[in-house]
């Protein structure tokens, strides 16, 4: 029978569950109601005892050690990395969604696939758009852009005694528009095959020089209360445009009405594609855990076959796309206005951010690359070359 689960548990993290029982780990959600709905799918979960621990704090690492030291917790939320797999430390699930793998959309589970098969079932699906104030567009004679170099230029025209034109990170953009520059040059990170990177091309610096180009425009807005991941600015009309998360919509909405739409962000140009990131935490096993199998038929029950709890962890809480196909498309709250739309694009024109093989020396190189471009004046091209050949190193490292 289902018993009630533990809060912030004390367990150390050592030894392993006790006989019959499983612990499952989540990061510390900051939505309101999170915690709560955990535990009691948890607790109604029929085949045993499931105790949930809360970890607020830095999770990430606390799952790195745990899955080196310990067989706890036997089920936790994570994105898939793929020295977790070389090390053998979590489980394939692919089994386990055999059923219904067509109503996940590929793209998603690649989030959590690593030379072909999946380790982690998709929970929810999150997404960036560029938010943008439709009556300040107007007022200025602004189209929403649909190039690079639109959006430099509207980030200068939307540029204002009361306000910015446009607020990407108090970075400058740094730490979020890799990906985006890139795939509006129409490339990627790796390779379709995943064994060579993905931007050994000129196009790629052209585009990470776009960035430079728009921290030179005097459009961007640096020194936000709160940074890029919160709606403020945009919400307190600091600024006429923001790059943001979809979770933010019911804020905006509460803030401006109907006075606000979003769009992916724009191609570089004929050649190039709009894009939207997408990111999914994947639930899984840890291999050293003493109830594998008891584990797997925990994450089958409440990723795959409660399609209620999975709706509601994704919309009932926060403001988040579901990962399978038809719990979208019965989600009430995504059926119109921007959330339709920012639905729209992850169908349409989604990319993973790098993707469980895009490994953190190479994103480091990356960030301190696109740093140097944008708030230094770097030449892009040799920037450009640097990340490929850290990128290389790492590629190297993992196919040998």
């Amino acid at each position: 029978m289902g018993l009630g689960a533990a809060g912030c548990g004390s367990n150390t993290g050592r030894g392993g569950s006790a006989p019959g029982s499983l612990q499952q780990w989540y990061h510390a959600y900051g939505e309101d109601g999170v915690h709560d709905a955990v535990l009691r799918y948890a607790a109604e979960y029929p085949r045993g005892e499931v105790s949930v621990q809360w970890n607020p704090g830095d999770y990430d690492s606390k799952i790195v050690t745990a899955l080196q030291n310990s067989a706890v917790p036997d089920v936790f939320e994570a994105q898939v990395k793929v020295d977790w797999v070389r090390q053998g430390q979590v489980v394939p699930l692919d089994d386990l969604i055999a059923d219904v793998r067509a109503d996940f959309p590929a793209q998603v589970l690649e989030t959590a696939t690593v030379e072909g098969r999946l380790y982690g079932i998709p929970q929810a699906v999150d997404t960036q758009v560029l938010f943008y104030r439709k009556s300040r567009l107007a007022a200025a004679g602004v189209r929403p852009p649909e190039t690079v170099d639109e959006l430099i230029d509207a980030a200068k025209r939307l540029n204002s005694p009361t306000g910015k034109g446009l607020f990407v990170g108090n970075d400058g953009g740094v730490g979020v528009l890799g990906g985006p520059l890139l795939w509006s040059a129409g490339l990627d990170y790796l390779s379709a095959d995943q064994r060579r990177t993905g931007f050994d091309d000129p196009r790629a610096a052209t585009a990470f020089g776009k960035l430079a180009e728009l921290n030179d425009s005097g459009g961007l807005l640096l020194g936000a209360p709160a940074d890029w991941s919160d709606p403020s600015a945009f919400a307190d009309g600091l600024v006429a445009m923001q790059w943001t998360g979809l979770w933010n919509i019911p804020k905006v909405a509460a803030a401006l009405g109907d006075d606000f739409g979003v769009l992916p962000f724009p191609r570089l140009d004929a050649h190039g594609a709009p894009s939207v990131p997408i990111g999914a935490y994947g639930a899984m096993v840890n291999a050293k855990s003493a109830n594998v199998a008891a584990a797997k038929d925990f994450l089958r029950w409440l990723w795959v076959e409660r399609t209620d709890h999975q709706t509601e962890f994704a919309t009932g809480f926060g403001f988040h796309i579901p990962a399978r196909t038809s719990l979208t498309d019965r989600a009430a709250n995504l059926r119109s206005g921007p959330a339709a739309d920012a639905v729209r694009f992850t169908r349409e024109h989604a990319h993973l951010v790098g993707g469980p093989l895009w490994t953190s020396a190479a994103n480091s190189a990356l960030s301190d690359a696109l740093f140097r471009i944008a708030r230094q004046g770097a030449d892009p091209v040799a920037q450009t070359r640097e990340v490929v050949a850290a990128s290389d190193v790492e590629l190297k490292r993992l196919h040998g």
